[in-house]
């Protein structure tokens, strides 16, 4: 008989990596609506006072990304140092690119 050890995370409202899936989330929405054939591969990694958008896109939109970050983070309610993160103050990192044309070609 084999045993086998099965481990998950799970993790709350308020939890960077909720906060981190919601940002990446809004991006693709909004990319999405101005877009509707963008292809979007984007990851959000959030640390005390600075988020970091980072990824790949094909779209013929443009969305502003640092002030959807700002604004998902808000609307979360984490509007204060106070509460351990500013949406309105906090760095916003974005670094996003073409994707490649070897994703278009498997996916075209």
């Amino acid at each position: 008989m084999s045993r086998r050890l099965f481990t998950s995370e799970s993790v709350t409202e308020g939890h960077p990596d909720k906060i981190a899936d919601q940002i990446s989330d809004t991006i693709l929405d909004a990319l999405l609506r101005e877009d509707p054939t963008s292809r979007v591969a984007v990851e959000t990694l959030i640390t005390t006072g600075l988020v970091h958008v980072a990824g790949e896109v094909t779209t013929k939109a443009y969305v502003p990304i640092a002030q959807l970050v700002r604004e998902a983070i808000l609307e979360i309610g984490y509007d204060s140092s106070a509460k351990g993160f500013d949406g309105a103050s906090c760095g916003v990192s974005v670094s996003i690119g073409a994707q490649s044309p070897d994703i278009a070609q498997g996916v075209d």
